[in-house]
């Protein structure tokens, strides 16, 4: 039996990575009414399987993607400010020797990239000569010079998860584990037919404007809930990183040039561990069947290794993620020269507007976003202004500069914290930190300890504002604990899950994991 949404939302959004729920929180903040619905767990595709970088995209200068840089860079620092708790500057090297690119080439490269970046906070690319750095460099000795510059990190899937946050904040009905199954337009309106995957809920949704955001998957959708024949938009091409125990000291990544012309990064993760990749091949599979190879892994280690003086093998693999990226399909020969621009298509039917999203990068999803109000404000009328530009993602009220300041304050409230609590709070909530533990005065009052600083009064919070309804959700998406924790504890966390409901049918209904592979000591 189908439940009837009376409701007639202005804006219904398929799909809950970073595109989709970007929309969900820019078109709410304009005050259209939203519904997003995510057939998985948000972030759990391609939003929580990248490189963990805010950038412009160096290597795209060499395609001569100018203005997709430039509005990369322009954003760089706009995201920046507005969520200075999860994402941070970042220097990268980028080591130089006989055989690469030209000295003076990169040079160019990087001066235009400072030229093009609208920097207010970044410093501009230096030049590196490690011979005269104090501290010991993780390269190779034939590794004399090279250059550094500037991007930014992020923790890719609380960016997902902050920017739902706000959307439900104002106004906005998000769903995850909620799949679209059909969609038909008459009368000017979209019906929608959606099935919840943990209790098997089927609800009949309608809407004024439909957007498929569904990444990988929006070819998929088109043929399946909107009968499109022949439907092929989009590229998949597999992304994998591996990571292994902490290489060096500092806070620094590496960019590399590899052989074969591809790029690859080495970046401290986690604080105790280091990340490295990403791979650009084909995927030649369904989106629902993502796995790192063998041969990725063996050479993503064999890259590595020529640049490190430690050797890295797959033995030292601790953990290793895939993710398909859905470039649009403009018809490039090699996986990494296809376009990371994005491109939007917008048609009426039958006086509903139907909106598709192909391709784009991280970087500019809120751009992205704004394109596609555009379209909807020429559909429905326009509403509020734009607005996120200068806006802050939840427990971003702080400052860019003022990070360390900040893990002072919450120390200072909370001195019962380790100082490593401390550091994954302050980089994980910001602000939201007080909400959830509120005036708790001791470890005892947090609840159940399931390990590696994860308490219960951090699930529940996670249980109740920010849609997590298994361990891997929580241990993979709101945070990387699954990293540290053993399989007791995260077993104890599972038996928790069960205890209050939040994870109601057994665990084939839930995203599975194999995709991200973690191999305990």
């Amino acid at each position: 039996m189908s439940k009837i949404n009376d409701k007639i939302y202005d804006v219904f959004i398929a799909g809950g990575g970073i595109n989709g729920v970007g929309v969900a929180r820019d078109a709410a903040g304009r005050g259209y009414s939203v519904c997003l619905c995510e057939m998985n767990d948000f972030a759990s595709g391609t939003s929580s399987s990248s490189t963990k970088l805010i950038h412009g995209g160096l290597r795209y200068l060499e395609h001569y993607k100018f203005r997709l840089v430039q509005e990369s860079l322009k954003e760089r620092e706009i995201l920046l400010n507005m969520a200075p708790h999860i994402i941070w500057p970042m220097r990268f090297i980028l080591p130089h020797t006989k055989g690469m690119r030209p000295r003076w080439f990169l040079r160019l490269g990087l001066a235009i990239y400072d030229h093009l970046g609208y920097r207010k906070i970044l410093p501009g690319t230096s030049n590196v000569n490690f011979a005269s750095q104090k501290t010991n460099s993780p390269l190779k000795d034939t590794f004399k010079s090279g250059f550094e510059y500037s991007d930014c990190w992020v923790d890719d899937s609380r960016l997902v998860i902050l920017n739902a946050v706000d959307a439900a904040s104002k106004g906005a009905s998000l769903r995850n584990y909620t799949k679209v199954t059909n969609a038909t337009s008459s009368n000017g309106l979209w019906t929608i037919s959606t099935k919840n995957s943990l209790n098997g809920k089927v609800e009949i949704v309608k809407a004024k404007a439909f957007v498929n955001a569904s990444g990988p998957w929006v070819d998929k959708v088109l043929k399946e809930s909107f009968k499109v024949k022949d439907s092929k938009n989009v590229r998949l091409v597999r992304g994998s990183h591996i990571v292994v125990n902490k290489l060096y000291e500092g806070d620094k990544s590496y960019i590399c040039q590899n052989k074969d012309g591809r790029i690859f990064f080495i970046i401290p993760y986690e604080d105790n561990f280091t990340l490295i990749g990403t791979t650009d091949i084909d995927h030649g599979k369904s989106a629902d069947q993502v796995k790192i190879s063998e041969q990725e892994k063996s050479y993503i280690c064999e890259s590595a290794s020529s640049y490190l003086k430690q050797e890295i093998t797959t033995n030292d693999i601790v953990w290793s993620y895939s993710g398909v990226r859905p470039l649009y399909d403009d018809g490039a020969s090699k996986a990494q020269e296809a376009t990371r621009d994005y491109v939007v298509s917008a048609k009426e039917y039958d006086y509903s507007l139907m909106i598709n999203i192909f391709g784009g990068k991280i970087t500019t999803y809120r751009r992205l976003s704004e394109t596609i109000l555009e379209h909807i404000e020429s559909f429905l009328g326009k509403r509020g202004k734009p607005w996120t530009e200068n806006s802050r993602l939840p427990g971003g009220e702080i400052k860019v500069a003022t990070l360390s300041e900040f893990e002072a304050k919450l120390k200072n409230k909370y001195s019962f914290f380790t100082n490593e609590l401390i550091r994954r709070l302050a980089r994980s909530y910001g602000e939201i930190s007080y909400d959830i533990f509120g005036d708790a005065d001791s470890l005892d009052a947090l609840g159940e300890n399931f390990g590696g600083g994860l308490y219960e009064a951090e699930v529940q919070y996670l249980i109740n504002n920010e849609w997590a309804r298994s361990s891997d959700d929580i241990l993979f998406r709101r945070s990387k604990l699954g990293l540290i924790l053993s399989e007791t504890e995260i077993e104890n966390l599972n038996l928790f899950l069960k205890k209050n409901n939040t994870k109601s049918q057994s665990s084939e209904n839930i995203v599975p994991s194999e995709n991200k592979e973690v191999l305990k000591a």
